[in-house]
Parts: structure tokens; C-alpha cells; sequence
């Protein structure tokens, strides 16, 4: 019975309609069901799941998924750091592309070259790989690549010098102050199998009616920059110190938004263009002098924290205990607990698993002689760390760029994930048998005792602010093991 791979997202209803036109009927996709189980309703047995882009090219590679649609990106970002893993593409998807693009804010460079003259140029993206491809044929001299979750357009000019990031037109990013420097790639969508799976199985039926959909699939062309000359060391400042910049606070986007608006309200701190808005702007305007505020994913934060380029942020304590368990002796504390926006860390298991608790599915798999114990999730360090203090013993964590619901049973045994009221759990076919911590909206900052007078005295304020936003009285200090 072959398996398809199917993207969350965007993708999720022009893909429907044309699988429709197809006669390939997958219910429950275009509208966007919390269940990543869906059948198809034209009884040809085809098995589909709902995964982010990122990880169907690593589903289709692995043999896990006969075939896959995903963006062209996506599957260069894994074929870039992995050599010929086991995908091939079958053709692309008569749909909008998207542009693959360096972009640097406006007024920083005119050209490539002139990024190129500086020793260590940040680059922000969300695909590290590629990005680290460009910069070795671009021949910049101590580049630094960033990997970040998204929202890598909000990083230039003061966190990096440029972003490498997927569009639809360059209007979008102009809008945001940015101007593109360099096209990498026209992203296209396409439809990727397994090499295996093409020979040793009969999959011509499915084939067949998504056959109509696909293009020509012409070779996959990463356009790489010719070498840029020149070098400019950094001017250290006169004095021969760090020179004197505004306190820097990270506030988050997506679905914490909502949540830190009402702390930020309870607070007494009206942000204009984050707090009065639904769609938060990248620089919201601060109201306290000497502070300066950026939104960009609460994944990324602890790692902004501890390099540096943010004083302090407001993220989700499963963050921060994700970056601690990678990083031990990170530079970044605990200030504060809101207590807001509680969300159960948890381990899930398929619901007709005949255990209730982690140790009585750990006994069913010995009883089952399972060699291997299989671990999905978007936080693998916390995974990592959950498998050795409950002496696991062989097992395997598959990072995940979160949809994860859809890996419980076939690919994975264990889940590990955020849970708010156990409704998408459930939709999914799995059950809660561990609570690891209970995740709430934090705030970390950076430990700095080089911090000048003036940023001490605008964190000290910013802080008896948020100390209003507090809604139960938790610890003043976040333990990574909590």
C-alpha cells in the first residue's frame, strides 16, 4: 500500500484542489484537520500523513514514505549536508514558486561584493546548509551562519549582515526594509520518491493520476555567487570597548503573540506595532528610552540570548530548557516566570498501546523483544535527556520540524510534545503516559557583568514592569531541570 507525504502550510489547499482534480480525494486536508491521519476517499488504499515541508524530504530518504510533496528547497537543504540519500524527484507542480533569496536591509550593501569586504558576515536562515554552501563559493572570509527556526528577514542589519530566505515576490521583503543581493533558487514545489520504493513496489496507480498534475522536472540548479574579493577588518571602537548600544528585547511571534500582548498589557507596557496589532511588526516601538525591541521566534531566542545579540526575552520555558540541555553552561538565566500560556511537555504513545504509564509501555516493548525504541520530537535534546534518565536502551531520536503527531505509530513509538488541552492528541490516535514539565512563558537574560550603567538601569525597569505580569506566584528563577 504505497505512502504519501503530505505538507502542512500553505501548500495545504492548492495541493488539495488539484489532488481533487486528480481524483485523488485525501479528506480533511484542505480544511486543515488537527488530524495527520487522513484517508483517501476514492478506495485505492493510498496511506497519507501531514508533515512540515522539512522533514518529508527526510521521511521520503529514510524509506519511511514511498512518495512526498514538498518544496525544491527543502529537499536541496538535506541533499547539501547528506550524500545521495535514497530520493529522487518525479516532476513539479504546476504552482506559484517561490524565490530563494540573499537580502540584506536596505542602505547596509549595494552588491554581494560589498558584504564580501567584511571578515565574519552573519548570515541568519532557516536553511543553514544552503546558506553554508553560499558562503564557502561566495569565499567570504570567517562567515557565521545562524539557524533559525524563521522569520530570518528580522535579523538584518543588527544581529546579521544578510538572511537567506524563501519568498513569493521580492516585494515582500521589501516591505520589510529588505533588498535582495542574490537569487539562489526558483523554489518550485515537487513531487519526490524513494529510489527503493520506485523498484520494489507497484505504486503506477498513484502515480498515474498525479502524473497529470507534474511539469518537466529540469535539473536542480543551486545558483551559487562567483567569489567575492576584498577584506575590511571590524573597526574596534576608539576607546578600544564594546561600543555603547540600547538594552535589546526579544518578543515573540506566531502563536505566542497573543499570550505575551496580555502580560505585556497587565505590565503597563504598550509596544506599538507588537501590542496593537494581530500580525506583530519586526521593530515594535518601545516605550521606555533606551530599549530597543525586536519579534522574532521564541525558538531562537535562548541562542540570540547567549551570543549576545538580545539582553533579555520573553519565551516559553520549553525553549529555554531545550537550549540548556544542549548547552549547559549557557550564559542565559531564569528572570522571571510569568506563568502564562501553560502548556504540558509530555510523552504520547499510539492509544490502543496496552499501558497507561511510561514504565508499562516500556515493559510491553521488552515483552515484545523491540530492539530499538523510537523517539520523534521537536525538542530532541529534551527527548535526548528523557530517554537516559528513564535508562531507555537502545534508542533513536528523529528531530522534527513539529506536525509530529503523524509519526505515532509507523515511524516513531514515542512522542514528545507540547500538549495544551489533549485535543490534537487525541485527534491523532495517541494517548498521554508521562508528563515531563509544564511549560510557561518565561523571561531569560543574558548574564553580562560588563553591562553598562545605563543598560542595567533600563533592565531593572523593564523588569519591575513584568513583575505585574505575573499571574500565580511561581519561582523567580527557572531551573533547567524544571
Amino acid at each position: 500500500m504505497p505512502k504519501l507525504a503530505l505538507p502542512a502550510g500553505a501548500l495545504r489547499r492548492p495541493l488539495a484542489e488539484g489532488l481533487s482534480k486528480a481524483g485523488l480525494e485525501i479528506s480533511g486536508y484542505a480544511e486543515g484537520s488537527r488530524s495527520y491521519r487522513l484517508p483517501s476517499g476514492n478506495g485505492e488504499g493510498v496511506i497519507a500523513r501531514v508533515f512540515r515541508e522539512k522533514d518529508i524530504p527526510v521521511q521520503i530518504g529514510l524509506g519511511n514514505y514511498d512518495l512526498g510533496i514538498c518544496s525544491l528547497s527543502s529537499v536541496l537543504e538535506l541533499t547539501s549536508r547528506h550524500a545521495q540519500p535514497q530520493i529522487i524527484s518525479l516532476g513539479k507542480f504546476d504552482l506559484p514558486p517561490r524565490t530563494l533569496l540573499v537580502a540584506a536591509a536596505e542602505g547596509s550593501f549595494q552588491t554581494l561584493g560589498d558584504a564580501g569586504a567584511l571578515e565574519g558576515v552573519r548570515i541568519a536562515s532557516e536553511y543553514p546548509n544552503l546558506s553554508e554552501r553560499f558562503a564557502l563559493a561566495a569565499r567570504f572570509r570567517a562567515p557565521r551562519v545562524i539557524a533559525v527556526a524563521g522569520s530570518a528577514g528580522a535579523y538584518p542589519p543588527e544581529d546579521a549582515e544578510l538572511a537567506v530566505l524563501s519568498v513569493t515576490n521580492e516585494g515582500e521583503i521589501s516591505g520589510q526594509g529588505m533588498k535582495p543581493l542574490h537569487e539562489l533558487l526558483e523554489d518550485t514545489v515537487h513531487l519526490v520518491a524513494n529510489q527503493k520504493s520506485m523498484l520494489s513496489m507497484d505504486i503506477s496507480a498513484l502515480l498515474g493520476r498525479l502524473a497529470g498534475l507534474l511539469g518537466a522536472s529540469p535539473p536542480a540548479i543551486l545558483k551559487l555567487p562567483a567569489p567575492v574579493a576584498g577584506l575590511r577588518a571590524t573597526e574596534p571602537s576608539q576607546d578600544g570597548r564594546r561600543p555603547l548600544r540600547p538594552l535589546r528585547l526579544a518578543l515573540p511571534d506566531g502563536h505566542q503573540h497573543p499570550h505575551v500582548v496580555a502580560a505585556l498589557n497587565a505590565a503597563g507596557l504598550d509596544f506599538e506595532g507588537y501590542t496593537n496589532t494581530q500580525i506583530p511588526a519586526q521593530r515594535p516601538s518601545s516605550p521606555l528610552p533606551g530599549l530597543e525591541v525586536k519579534s522574532i521566534r521564541p525558538q531562537d531566542m535562548p541562542q540570540m540570548v547567549a551570543r549576545g545579540s538580545f539582553d533579555i526575552a520573553i519565551t516559553g520555558r520549553d525553549c529555554i530548557n531545550e537550549h540548556i540541555r544542549q548547552f549547559p553552561s549557557s550564559p542565559i538565566e531564569g528572570a522571571r516566570d510569568l506563568g502564562r500560556s501553560p502548556v504540558d511537555i509530555c510523552a504520547a504513545v499510539a492509544a490502543d498501546l496496552p499501558a497507561d504509564t511510561l514504565g508499562g509501555a516500556l515493559a510491553v516493548w521488552r515483552g515484545q523483544a523491540k530492539q530499538l525504541i523510537r523517539i520523534a520530537s521537536e525538542f530532541p535534546n529534551i527527548a535526548d535527556d528523557f530517554a537516559r534518565a528513564h535508562h531507555f536502551w537502545r534508542y533513536q531520536v528523529i528531530p522534527t520540524a513539529g506536525a509530529s503527531e503523524g509519526f505515532v505509530p509507523e515511524d516513531a513509538d514515542i512522542l514528545i510534545e507540547s500538549s495544551e488541552t489533549g485535543t490534537t492528541l487525541a485527534e491523532n490516535d495517541l494517548k498521554p503516559i508521562a508528563l515531563l514539565f509544564r511549560s510557561t512563558t518565561c523571561v531569560i537574560i543574558r548574564r553580562d557583568d560588563q553591562r553598562p550603567q545605563k543598560n542595567v538601569e533600563v533592565l531593572r525597569l523593564l523588569l519591575s514592569h513584568l513583575k505585574k505580569a505575573v499571574v500565580q506566584r511561581p519561582s523567580d528563577t527557572i531551573g533547567a531541570g524544571n
